[in-house]
This record gives structure tokens, C-alpha cells and sequence, in this order.
């Protein structure tokens, strides 16, 4: 799910949906049902819930309804709008905050917003039938919304660990961080199985292997929701929300919402592998995918929706959208969407448009576009859940326990869930470390529990935090400071790897930036193609004769032959969360050297051998990875790795899909080009000696400058507010009007250019480009600016922004 009206991400933009020119026949995308498993039963139906369900809807209006079918966004909504829209739940996307609150808040903001919304949904008033509110937020990897709450492990991490009955505990504990803000639903377990590292959802999966994920589906549920039909929020359980069902792990090249084209055989026996064992745990809800397949949505798709997850499978909790994902069904917006609600769906997470939906809705029902039997089951099995939950029960002693956000039993699980997890690739004979030895913890990601996070903390894709976001949490380098100190050793911080006393081992500390979805999908799976800083960095070590330890924090196994040649021992630690203590538990031995606690984790992913294995999985008839899934060293049985290829067999400029110009050069695969009546000259930037270029439009004399590359799709990147951002300083005001260009796009611009002083940075949100006559699916030029002189200005970066915060649309 995406995260918030304002969401935005990076990349991912020159990969256009490899679905779009594929032809439809009547049986491609329609599921037959006979083929599929059959479920067990839930736990949520039974006679005194159903005659609950049956008197209270018997009092309801058509409004009140339609009302439960309709999802709304914290950013959207206020509680008073619950008076004249009787809505049945919101949810807080990434990166909308509480009420009234900053975007990174305590519990204290989320009960209050919790408690707000809920008050009028349950007044007493002329007219209305009091029917709770249910809250969802993204609880993926714990409450990673609350800061000061646990952050465990990302999913990739948890299936390199193979311990079903810790992902009970990690679920209890999620759970109970979940209700204690009060709120009452958890959009997870993800359920994907990747088959493409490309994608950028990679990490929310717990293995390319369905066997592994359908051991974790139900361990997950019940952690989450209690034993079938006997967990309530009033002992600290949540709903669970199975997702996204299906294929969004399957979609051709690894695209975001791209299309599984795929053989059901293959649907089933992958990517439904873990929703069996969900539903037979009791799973209150299961999010429909963005994806299609073989060119269907989701969304639209009664036979899978209906007639299999309903009709085969025997799912009896309700179906629930994914961000506006209803507006993609053909024929549909985000604001009218019959067909949606036809094929299954329950609720629609709409998050801004929630008011229109609601009116057309009930205009589609009277007309009987929707049958009044429709919206009567959806709203059956939304209150069923309601009340199977405990929503209906007014006393909600776990609301408002913030004592067990980030509790110490809570972080000591995370900090098991993240030792465990941890692979050993190599290991040269320098781990475990000696606790009684002076280590050097080098890179920039060592001493930063934001980055060793990952995507869906505290904001969507992951940017903006800083360790003061992490109250009772532990970096990396910290973890490995107080088990040194403890074992009479020491650990000295060094984020650009300087010294003055030669350390006895370097550990480095480096991986992939935080990424969500859409803007984690890459198109070569080499780790820094381009600017290797971090290599850089090991063989400083390496030709110093220094030991060299190296942490790898990524979302997905990447192309790392060089890092693993510079390095004496590698460790995979994916996005371990908040309790980077994990790390040192395995790394740190006693003080002679012996091992405290050996590796656990084997690679839930295959590991590439070149950077364009991209669906590299175990039933390919040419497997051929560099290690295998299930791969995994340990102290115990040693193993080392030889000397690697550094031929990563794909171009790197493939890498970079959002940077246009940086550190004074626009990078593969842009090019920077200028006409003759403009000069360009390299100057210094605030903070790199020829970091910028300074681009001078003589008197009289009018000109373009362009930077421009292989044609870019950037429809889904408008659809999530993705900004232009530019860093520059204007060193002579304009004269003329200036045009800024995105594509066909073009905005008056003179307004950014007027005299000041200093550098300084804007974002233009790409709608605005749309807006102004865009053709945003066939974008050559991703930027260009024209005027006539004089005019000069430097600028210094040009990127895809994410955070739109301040951005602004030049009339």
C-alpha cells in the first residue's frame, strides 16, 4: 500500500508497464477454481456474530452501508466528516501523521487521533446507527509509524531466519505496539514471492521459496490476531491483513503493479502458497493487489477475488483495496468505481477521494449498477470482523498501555529476530572479532538505525530519519561499542574511515538508501553502479593491511563481486530495524576470539552471479547463482569463497533512473546539452570544488539548455506526487520570462529565479508538468530551461525528489 496523499518516490521511471500492449482474449486472466486448495474454517463465522450482524444491519441506511465500504486517509479527513459520512474505517498511509501532530510522532498522537474519530462514529445521535471505526496502518515490520516503537527486521530478513515460532512472538509483539495507540488493524503479513530482485518490494517478502512463505503465513496471523476467532483488541490483538493477493511478486521485468503474465499453474503454486495456511489461521482481511494477471487487475478480477478467494478458498473476513488502486480497473477513477465492488471488493481504500466515492456509490446502487446484495455482503463480512475483533466492546484496556511501545521484551525478540537473520557469504578466518581488540566501525551507514531500517519507517520510503527517531533503539556501531567495551576491547566510530592508531580490524557498515515501492524498482542489480564509494572505501583498508569486516544492509540479495573481493569476511544483514545490537551478538566473540553465538541465516534469495540474473529462482533449469538459496556459512562448518569475477555483465548507466545532474556532470545514461547562444562553464557548488555548472544567457541572446536520455514513463511517478528538484543559485536575475520544461511539459519558471543570494532548492511536483500540457508516458527531455538574456544561474543537482514537503507549481 502506499503511504499518504502527499507520497512520492524515486525511481523505477524508465520501465514502462510491460503489460500495457498485451491483447486480451475472454479466458486470459479468468481463474478456474476447481484447480485451486481448499481452506479450512476461520473462526470468524458463527450463529451469535451473524445474528449480531443481521439485527444491526437491519437498522442501517443505504448511506450507512456504503459508508463501510469506503476507506478514507488521516490526511484527508477530519472526525466531524464522520457526521455527515458515515464511513466504516481510515488508515494512516506512510507518512500522514496524527491529527494536529508533526509527521513524526509518539503513541500519545496516535491514540488521541484513534480516539477522535472513533468518538463520533459512536455518538449517539437522531438518525445515526453507531457502528465503530476500524484504523489500519502499515504495521509491516512492527508499529514503524510510532517513533519510539519496535522496528524488527524486514521480511527478507525474517525468512533468512527459518523460525516460525519466533514470527509468533513477532507478531504478539507488533500486535500489542499496534493496539496500545489504539489502533485496531495491521496491513500485513505480505504474502508476495518474488521472483524478480528488480522490484522494489522485493525485501516485504519473506523468500523467492513458497515453502518458506507458507511456513510463515499463518505463524504471522496468529501472532497478529490470537488463535482463530479468539483474539480481541481487548487483550492486544489486531486484524491482520493477508496481502496482496495475487501475483504482485510475478509481474514481467519486476514492476511495481506490473502484470504476472503467467500460467495458473504457476499462480497457485507459487504465488497463492501462503494464503491457504493465512486463511485456515483465521486472517480478518487480505489486501488486493495493485498488479494484474495475464492484463487483468486486481481489482477488477471477480474470478479470483469471487469465485477463489471467496467461493473456493472459503474466505469469510472481507477484501480491501490497496492506495486508489481501484481507479487503475478499466472504466474506473479513483472517485467511481462499480466494477471494483462488482468483482469482490469489500472496501475500497480510497484516501483523498473517499468523499466522491461514497456519492457515486450509493448513486450505483440505487440505479443498480451495484446490487443491493453486493453491499450487503461486503458489509456482512466488514462487521463480522468488527465484531469478531472486539470493536463492539466500548472497553479497550490495552489503548493507551504506551508503556508497551518498545518495550524491553519487545526489543529483545527484534534483537534475536536480527541475529538470527544475519548470512554469512565469506569469512576469511577474521570473525568472530575478539572482544578484547580495537576495532575501527567505518561507513556512513554504521552509526544510523534510519538506514539499517529501511522503507516503511516512520515516512514511506524511509528518508528523513535520524537516530533522535529511534528512542531505545541501537545502531550498529553502537551494538558493537558495548560488547567490545564489555569484553575489554573498544570500537572507535568512523564514518569516512580515517584514523590516527591502526585499528586491528575495519567493520564496514554500507548497503542500499531506503526505498519503497515504485521507487526501489531498479534495472540492474549491481550495489552502486557508478560511484563505488564503499569500495572505495574497503580497498583503503584492504591496501592497508587492515582486516576488513563488511555489513551489507540491502533490500535484496545485489551484485557485489568487487565489495566481496575487498572484504576478509561479508555479512548480509538486509534491514535489521531498530535493534542493531543483533549484528555485535554474532560478530563479537569473547575475548580470545570464541564464538558467543553462531551464524543462523541462509539466503531466502538466490544470490547473483552477474548483475542481470535477474529472476534468478531454484526451478529454473539453468540455475546458476553465485550462491544458492538455503546458502549460508557458520563458524562451526567454516567454508571460504575464492577470488570472483568483477564483470558485472550488465551496462551500470542502467542503474540510474531519478539523479539527472549531480557533482557537476549529469551521469549515465543523461546527457547535458546546450545550444550555442548559451555558455556553460564548471564552478563550485556549496559544498564540491566543480560541483556545478554555470549556465550564461548573454543580452539579447535566446537559448535552451537540455538534459535528456532514454525515454521515461513517469505516469505512475505523477500518480505519487514525485517532484522535480533542483539545487541552484541565480548569480544574475532573468530579464525575460524563463521556462522550465519536464517532457512536452512546460511551467513559467520566472518567479524561482528571481535576485537573491546563496544556493537554494525547489521541488515542482510532476502533476504541475502534466498539468501544462505533459505527455508524461514518452518524457525524452527530463529538463530543460529557456529564456533570453541576460540571465545567469548555477545549478548544482537535479533529481527526483522524496518528500514533497514545500513543493510548489509555477503558474
Amino acid at each position: 500500500m502506499r503511504r499518504t496523499v502527499k507520497r512520492i518516490l524515486v525511481s523505477g521511471i524508465a520501465v514502462a508497464m510491460a503489460s500495457a500492449s498485451l491483447s486480451q482474449t475472454p479466458e486470459r486472466g479468468i481463474a478456474h477454481p476447481d484447480l485451486w486448495p481448499v481452506a479450512k474454517s476461520q473462526g470468524l463465522v458463527d450463529p451469535t456474530t451473524e445474528a449480531f450482524v443481521t439485527r444491526l444491519m437491519a437498522k442501517m441506511s443505504l448511506e450507512e452501508k456504503v459508508g463501510q465500504m469506503v476507506q478514507a486517509d488521516i490526511s484527508a479527513i477530519r472526525p466531524a466528516d464522520l457526521r455527515q459520512y458515515p464511513l466504516g474505517s481510515i488508515l494512516a498511509g506512510g507518512s500522514s501523521p496524527p491529527l494536529d501532530s508533526p509527521d513524526r510522532s509518539p503513541a500519545a498522537a496516535w491514540l488521541a487521533t484513534a480516539r477522535a474519530f472513533n468518538a463520533v462514529a459512536n455518538e449517539a445521535r437522531p438518525g445515526h446507527t453507531s457502528i465503530p471505526i476500524i484504523f489500519g496502518i502499515d504495521a509491516v515490520h512492527g508499529n514503524a509509524n510510532i517513533v519510539g516503537a519496535t522496528v524488527f527486521p524486514h521480511n527478507i530478513g525474517l525468512g533468512a531466519m527459518r523460525d516460525p515460532a519466533l514470527m509468533v512472538r513477532i507478531g504478539r509483539a507488533t500486535a500489542a505496539e499496534t493496539a496500545a495507540a489504539g489502533i485496531d488493524w495491521a496491513f500485513g503479513p505480505t504474502l508476495t514471492v518474488p521472483q524478480d530482485e528488480r522490484w522494489g518490494r522485493a525485501y516485504e517478502g519473506y523468500s523467492e521459496d513458497p515453502g518458506v512463505v507458507a511456513s510463515y503465513a499463518g505463524a504471522m496471523v496468529v501472532g497478529l490476531q490470537g488463535q482463530p476467532g479468539k483474539g480481541t483488541i481487548q487483550q492486544g490483538y489486531v486484524a491482520a491483513s493477508a496481502k496482496h493477493f495475487l501475483g504482485d511478486g510475478g509481474t514481467i521485468g519486476g514492476v511495481d503493479q506490473g502484470d504476472a503474465d503467467i500460467p495458473e499453474k504457476d499462480l497457485i503454486a507459487i504465488h497463492n502458497a501462503g494464503y491457504p495456511p493465512a486463511i485456515d489461521a483465521g486472517v480478518m482481511s487480505v489486501m488486493a493487489s495493485f498488479s494484474m494477471w495475464q492484463g487483468i487487475k486486481m481489482h477488477g478480477n471477480r474470478s479470483l477475488l469471487t469465485d477463489v478467494l471467496k467461493g473456493r478458498m472459503g474466505f469469510d473476513g472481507f477484501v480491501v483495496g490497496d492506495w486508489n488502486a481501484h481507479g487503475q480497473v478499466p472504466g474506473c477513477t479513483t472517485e467511481d468505481c462499480p466494477a471494483t465492488f462488482n468483482a469482490g471488493l469489500d472496501m475500497a481504500m480510497a484516501p483523498d477521494g473517499w468523499k466522491a466515492l461514497f456519492t457515486n456509490t450509493i448513486a450505483e446502487v440505487k440505479s443498480g449498477k451495484i446490487a443491493m446484495a453486493r453491499v450487503d455482503d461486503a458489509v456482512r463480512r466488514i462487521l463480522r470482523v468488527k465484531v469478531k475483533l472486539g470493536l463492539f466492546d466500548p472497553a479497550r484496556p490495552y489503548a493507551g498501555k504506551l508503556e508497551i511501545v518498545g518495550a524491553a521484551d519487545h526489543r529483545a525478540i527484534g534483537r534475536q529476530a536480527v541475529a538470527e537473520s544475519l548470512v554469512l557469504l565469506k569469512n576469511e578466518g577474521v570473525l568472530p572479532l575478539k572482544a578484547s581488540a580495537d576495532i575501527l566501525v567505518a561507513g556512513a551507514d554504521a552509526d544510523d538505525i534510519g538506514q539499517q531500517s529501511g522503507g516503511w519507517t516512520l515516512s514511506w520510503q524511509g528518508d528523513g530519519n535520524t537516530n533522535a527517531d529511534f528512542p531505545g533503539g541501537t545502531s550498529i556501531y553502537a551494538g558493537i561499542a558495548a560488547a567490545m567495551k564489555a569484553g575489554g576491547g573498544s570500537a572507535t566510530l568512523s564514518a569516512d574511515g580515517s584514523y590516527k592508531d591502526r585499528p586491528d580490524v575495519a567493520v564496514v557498515v554500507f548497503g542500499e538508501h531506503p526505498y519503497a515501492e515504485m521507487r526501489g524498482d531498479i534495472r540492474t542489480l549491481e550495489f552502486e553502479a557508478g560511484d563505488k564509494v564503499s569500495l572505495a572505501l574497503l580497498k583503503k583498508f584492504k591496501a592497508a593491511g587492515i582486516p576488513v569486516v563488511s555489513i551489507f544492509l540491502s533490500g535484496r540479495p545485489l551484485w557485489v563481486n568487487p565489495e566481496l573481493n575487498a572484504s576478509d569476511a561479508f555479512v548480509a544483514a538486509w534491514l535489521p530495524g531498530s535493534e542493531g545490537a543483533g549484528v555485535a551478538d554474532v560478530l563479537v566473540g569473547d575475548a580470545s576470539g570464541k564464538p558467543r553465538t553462531d551464524f543462523r541465516g541462509t539466503l531466502p534469495y538466490s544470490w547473483p552471479k552477474t548483475a542481470g540474473q535477474f529472476t534468478l529462482n531454484k526451478t529454473e533449469p539453468n540455475y546458476d547463482p553465485l550462491f544458492a538459496l538455503g546458502y549460508g556459512l557458520t563458524y562451526a562448518g567454516g567454508g571460504k569463497v575464492g577470488s570472483l569475477s568483477e564483470v558485472s555483465g550488465v551496462d551500470p548507466s542502467l542503474g540510474n533512473t531519478s539523479i539527472f545532474f549531480a557533482k557537476g556532470r549529469a551521469p549515465a545514461p543523461f546527457s547535458f546539452a546546450t545550444d550555442s547562444r548559451v555558455t556553460r562553464k564548471p564552478v563550485d557548488s556549496a559544498t564540491l570544488q566543480e560541483g556545478a555548472t554555470q549556465l550564461i544567457w548573454q543580452p539579447g541572446q535566446e537559448g535552451t539548455v537540455r538534459i535528456g536520455g532514454s525515454t521515461m514513463n513517469l505516469t505512475r511517478e505523477v500518480n505519487a506526487d514525485v517532484q522535480l528538484q533542483m539545487t541552484y543559485r541565480v548569480d544574475r536575475a532573468p530579464a525575460a520570462p524563463v521556462s522550465l520544461s519536464v517532457g512536452t511539459g512546460t511551467v513559467d519558471a520566472s518567479q524561482l529565479f528571481r535576485a537573491g543570494s546563496g544556493w537554494r532548492t525547489v521541488k515542482i511536483p510532476l502533476a504541475c508538468f502534466k498539468r501544462h500540457g505533459g505527455d508524461m508516458a514518452n518524457v525524452t527531455t527530463a529538463f530543460a530551461l529557456g529564456t533570453t538574456g541576460p540571465f545567469t544561474v548555477s545549478v548544482s543537482d537535479l533529481r527526483l525528489a522524496a518528500d514533497p514537503a514545500g513543493s510548489i507549481c509555477p503558474k
